[in-house]
């Protein structure tokens, strides 16, 4: 008499997606039935808890997942609770064979991970983790003298030198799913898990903008591919030409994708004269900056809440008034640019990438606010907020972060608008009650002559708000802080 085989467990993160999965494709190749699990783990010490519209996305690419996963023979099982504990239980209650997950690099979640193996382990399973996240593991790159990079460029040059990584797996034909056992862990309903807000539903405006999942993320990457890639170089930085962005970042950051699909693609279609090679290399390159903050983030762990260079421990952020604070979030800055990309945000969940660079400076440097205030208003408003990028960038733009924007390099919200967003298509389309304003003053209602302001039907103050800062002021203020950092602006070139 023969006895079934014993199952084996995939426990499933960042990686909601048949293809191009590691860990899936090991759990497979065991030929044992599987147990595919999902853990809504808020109870794990050091844990980052999910923003609102992270909660919203995840609702949504899990279904989608369990549709996926159905489709093939396979079930996706969901709890909520504390990881480690769940697993090592259910693992037992299945009578499991070995254990597969595709690896995180958050400090928590690395010693979560770490833990849970050798603990596996010591009940005589087999446990195995894969990268499927990055292109390279954090710690396969380093410096001639051994250590992690710190700026970009040469991180980049290095990681194209390695770029040896395997070809993207396919998604199975079929699995078998294996019986759930009596006395393993209560599984929950998706809904259980309460991702959704209710009332009031301030997510409503994202359904129409997005579809969550693995379909949905190959369909935007091949939409992309014909025809918004044309010109990427160049026409990346236009937040008024909304298809030369891939708005791929939300799958990418819930696994829905990976990375070495995009690029695979993205050089596929250079080669076969779909794409410019120099337009295709700037995608991929973009790319490689989340894999640049997922190194930094593996490298230092805080970098969510200190800032990477010391020297800004001493830096005098401002006691910004909450009113103040409550104007950029809301996009009633009276800066157009800054208003339109902060009300992208709360109404789509993701912001064109030049104006997150534009709305993090007003933040750090017009209202002189930490940015750590502006990363966690990104978290939890951002649909792709990773752990990584959102820090990362954050840090960036403030001027605290690895290979960091100068800090004397201030954007100037007017100038930005011109010339990124000239024929104010973009702030328009957010900011409408200035619609009727004329492209010459689009960008700087305050100075617009009072007849132009009341043929367009605006009252500033009332329909619109004055500039809640002045920029010249702003600018002089934060060059003031700057230099008390002991640096000096460079050729004495203090904003753009």
């Amino acid at each position: 008499m023969t006895h079934p085989p014993r199952p084996a467990l995939l426990w499933l993160r960042d990686d909601l997606r048949l293809s191009d999965n590691p860990a899936l494709c090991a759990a497979i190749a065991t030929g044992a039935p599987l147990h595919c699990v999902y853990i809504l783990d808020e109870a794990s010490p050091g844990l980052r808890r999910l923003g609102g519209a992270s909660k919203w996305w995840l609702h949504h690419s899990l279904q989608a997942l369990a549709a996926a996963l159905a489709a093939k023979g396979g079930r996706l099982d969901i709890f909520r609770g504390e990881a480690a504990p769940l697993v090592s239980s259910l693992a037992q209650a299945c009578s499991a064979s070995s254990v597969f997950w595709n690896r995180r690099y958050g400090q928590s979640e690395i010693a979560l991970d770490s833990g849970l193996k050798a603990r596996l382990r010591g009940l005589g399973l087999a446990v195995q983790s894969f990268n499927s996240h990055l292109l390279h593991e954090p710690w396969q790159l380093q410096t001639k003298s051994g250590g992690p990079f710190q700026v970009f460029t040469p991180y980049w040059r290095a990681a194209m030198a390695q770029r040896g990584w395997p070809a993207a797996l396919p998604a199975p034909d079929a699995l078998v799913a294996a019986p759930y056992p009596a006395g393993a862990p209560a599984r929950v309903a998706l809904s259980d898990l309460a991702l959704l807000p209710a009332r009031p539903n301030w997510a409503k405006s994202l359904e129409p903008e997005w579809q969550p999942g693995e379909a949905g993320a190959q369909a935007r990457l091949a939409y992309f591919l014909d025809g918004g890639i044309d010109n990427y170089s160049e026409d990346r930085n236009r937040p008024d030409l909304p298809g030369k962005s891939s708005r791929l970042s939300p799958h990418l950051r819930f696994g829905e994708i990976s990375p070495r699909q995009i690029v695979q693609a993205a050089e596929d279609a250079a080669r076969r004269g779909q794409a410019k090679q120099g337009d295709a290399d700037k995608y991929v390159s973009e790319i490689g900056w989340r894999e640049f903050s997922y190194h930094l983030l593996y490298h230092h762990p805080d970098l969510a809440t200190r800032n990477f260079a010391p020297r800004f421990d001493a830096f005098p952020w401002s006691d910004v008034a909450v009113a103040l604070i409550k104007a950029w979030q809301q996009g009633r800055t009276g800066y157009p640019i800054v208003d339109a990309g902060m009300r992208e945000l709360w109404q789509t969940g993701t912001m064109h990438n030049r104006v997150r660079m534009i709305t993090a400076s007003f933040l750090t440097k017009h209202l002189m606010a930490d940015w750590r205030i502006g990363e966690a208003w990104f978290w939890d408003t951002l649909c792709d907020a990773d752990p990584a990028s959102n820090p990362a960038s954050w840090q960036w733009v403030a001027g605290s972060g690895a290979d960091a924007a100068p800090y004397f390099r201030i954007f100037n919200p007017v100038l930005q608008g011109q010339r990124f967003d000239p024929q104010g298509a973009y702030v328009r389309r957010f900011v409408p009650e200035l619609a009727a304003l004329p492209d010459t003053w689009l960008h700087k209602a305050w100075e617009a002559p009072p007849d132009i302001l009341a043929k367009a039907g605006i009252r500033l103050g009332r329909d619109y708000p004055h500039p809640v800062v002045d920029h010249a002021m702003a600018r002089n203020r934060a060059l003031a802080a700057f230099a008390r950092l002991g640096e000096k602006p460079v050729d004495g070139k203090p904003g753009n």
